[in-house]
């Protein structure tokens, strides 16, 4: 959630905000007058119990006609005390709503628009000749890596096995994102993949895209699209000591996703899959480190695209596309030599408050005093990235040769035909 004294103190730059999302900026009066509204309602609401405390006493001294007078008058206030209270409920309810529908104030530079809107801020590295390319599911089958179809057999649409090699080399590709992370000062974690629904609403995941993921109703837990979502929980209920600096941790997990509103969209291989594994980096921090932290993140994904060799290009994301919880967001996406286009790879968000809001994440200033943290996260390696490495790395004669760095975790130079 946004932070109301800023709504309250500098409406137009929500109002701005919400243009650049493409959202109504109506939203924000809508805001005001429920906060207005919530903040007369616990007014009159404390009056009314303070006019009843101080009845009691009265009664408690009273004798006679007096206190009988006095009970009647208490009688009448205790309903008006209750009707009150009520009102504050609901006016309470009604401002939650309102606020949970505006997302995060988008970060001052970030490009307006919608998804096609975004900026290219660099290219790193160029695109090589390759005759006649082979698409990366047809290099998977003939190397031995992908079974899409008895993934399908076993689970049904953009289901698949990464098979012997395939399956090394997503492991090997994991386990270079989890040492370098650690050694950039990240704790690895293996988090849980299923959420009780406060946190997934906490991380700003059931908003627009709810339908995106996946619910067992008999439980009422969510299974997560992103490690971000248990990082985000962690802490949730905490004060954080940042004295020394962020808390940085990287998740290790499986994910899913519906994939709701992408039908008939890259059905083919393994690009948009409902299930794949990732690394995900996760930072708590003070607000006012948080655009430095955003732009390590960037950089520590951009170091791992150069341990996979693959040339890409970084995009600022429009904010239409940035999602609720993100202030900014910036996108590394590698060249697919038989699309003839880039496609995401990596995606770092700065959250800025707006999550540990919801979450009751904090941290104690230098007075001690507990303020509110910052969240950032940032994808340091996936399933997708396969996509991208078998196909910019392949051989005329349908091999693939794994950069040196890559090969040393997956054990083997080069990926040979069955």
């Amino acid at each position: 959630m946004i932070d109301l004294k800023i709504l309250r103190d500098n409406p137009d730059l929500v109002r701005t905000s919400q243009r650049t999302r493409g959202e109504d900026p109506g939203m924000v009066d809508a805001l005001l007058d429920a906060d207005a509204a919530r903040r007369a309602a616990i007014v009159e609401a404390d009056a009314l119990r303070s006019e009843q405390k101080a009845l009691g006493k009265q009664v408690g001294q009273a004798q006679g006609d007096e206190k009988t007078a006095l009970l009647a008058k208490g009688k009448e206030l205790a309903e008006q005390v209750k009707a009150a209270v009520a009102r504050q409920g609901a006016a309470d309810e009604a401002a939650a709503t309102a606020h949970r529908a505006i997302g995060n104030i988008v970060e001052d530079g970030a490009p307006a628009g919608g998804e096609s809107d975004f900026v290219v801020l660099e290219h790193v590295g160029e695109p090589r000749s390759i005759e006649n390319p082979k698409d990366h599911l047809e290099l998977g089958e003939l190397l031995g890596l992908i079974d899409m179809e008895r993934g399908a057999k076993v689970s049904g649409s953009r289901f698949y096995f990464l098979t012997g090699p395939g399956a090394m080399l997503q492991l090997g590709l994991l386990t270079m994102a989890a040492q370098k992370a650690v050694a950039n000062g990240f704790t690895l974690m293996v988090p849980p993949v299923l959420v009780r629904p406060e946190i997934m609403s906490g991380t700003g995941f059931l908003g627009a895209h709810s339908d995106e993921i996946y619910h067992l109703e008999e439980d009422d837990l969510y299974l997560v699209g992103t490690s971000e979502v248990p990082l985000a929980g962690y802490h949730s209920d905490e004060i954080l000591d940042l004295s020394s600096g962020p808390l940085r941790y990287a998740g290790w997990s499986s994910c899913f996703r519906r994939e709701a509103g992408s039908y008939g969209k890259d059905t083919r291989g393994i690009i948009r899959v409902h299930q794949f594994d990732k690394v995900e980096g996760f930072i708590y921090c003070k607000p006012e480190d948080a655009h430095t932290e955003h732009q390590k993140l960037l950089a520590w994904e951009k170091e791992m695209l150069a341990a996979i060799d693959v040339p890409y290009r970084v995009i600022d994301v429009a904010g239409g596309d940035l999602g609720s919880s993100a202030a900014r967001k910036f996108d590394c996406e590698a060249w697919v030599p038989t699309q003839n286009t880039y496609r995401e790879l990596t995606s770092t968000s700065n959250c800025t408050t707006f999550q540990a809001r919801r979450l009751s994440i904090r941290y104690r200033d230098e007075s001690g005093k507990p303020q509110v943290a910052a969240t950032l996260n940032g994808t340091l390696a996936t399933t997708r990235w396969l996509v991208a490495i078998l196909e910019n790395h392949q051989q005329p004669d349908g091999s693939v040769k794994l950069p040196p760095e890559l090969a040393r975790f997956v054990g083997t130079e080069v990926l040979e035909p069955k």
